[in-house]
């Protein structure tokens, strides 16, 4: 019997390459954001068929806001029609949604189609979805700095008490497995401020293809690299061996 394919814990994605898929096409950047909603869909369903315990989707960086005003108005725009018509699909799969970023940024109707995604979803044990928009991952690591400075302020907790896990308990990923695998699309090679702290160890894979373009194949062959890596964690190979044998 063939054996079954290691599936990273937490895979996260850069879904870049809207714009170009778009201009390629003599559209506007507004249709090429909503042609990726079906490579989004695809990825949900297929981490949450496959077994995959966390998804993490890159939807607005924190220096998106510097784009033209408009197409920042349109994506606002698309991000609660996305929510508004999702929610129920992802409910009824079982997904757990959560939203991740500066939440005071967004309009006050965006955050209340949020708030009402998250508790509709909070008893969900299925895939846990995470949506990170008006993020930036030296935001994350800031705020979580501000957080135990308040806390050792307070007295409740001691500078020397602080340790990389009670800092990443402040991130806005705390409670998720560490992120195993990123993918990034657009043939762009960079981090681009994403989770900055939580891609530490994690194994990145780079695609040509477009968001929109982006399929059940290029995602397989994505959990295909991942499943190839030898990851070490700081050991040598030798120690490696040793502990999997």
């Amino acid at each position: 019997m063939a054996q079954a394919q290691v599936l990273p814990r937490h895979v996260a994605v850069i879904m870049d390459g809207n714009g170009r898929w778009a201009a390629a096409r003599g559209l506007t950047r507004t249709a090429g954001h909503k042609a990726g909603l079906a490579a989004v869909r695809m990825c949900i369903e297929e981490c949450s068929q496959r077994g995959v315990e966390a998804l993490t989707l890159f939807a607005f960086s924190s220096e998106n806001w510097r784009r033209p005003a408009e197409e920042v108005l349109s994506l606002m725009t698309l991000f609660i029609e996305a929510i508004d018509r999702e929610v129920s699909e992802l409910d009824r799969r079982r997904v757990r949604m959560r939203f991740i970023g500066e939440r005071k940024s967004l309009s006050v109707r965006l955050q209340a189609r949020i708030a009402a995604a998250e508790e509709r979803t909070a008893a969900n044990s299925g895939l846990r979805l995470q949506v990170a928009m008006s993020y930036g991952g030296r935001w994350d690591v800031v705020q979580a700095a501000q957080q135990l400075a308040r806390e050792c302020a307070s007295g409740a907790l001691r500078a020397e008490d602080i340790s990389e896990a009670r800092f990443g308990a402040a991130l806005a990923l705390a409670g998720l497995p560490q992120t195993d695998l990123l993918i990034r699309t657009g043939a762009e090679q960079r981090l681009s401020n994403f989770l900055l702290w939580d891609l530490a160890y994690a194994e990145l894979y780079f695609s040509a293809q477009l968001w929109p373009d982006f399929t059940v194949r290029d995602l397989e062959e994505a959990f295909a690299f991942f499943a190839g890596r030898e990851r070490r964690f700081g050991q040598t190979a030798a120690q490696h061996g040793a502990v999997k044998a």
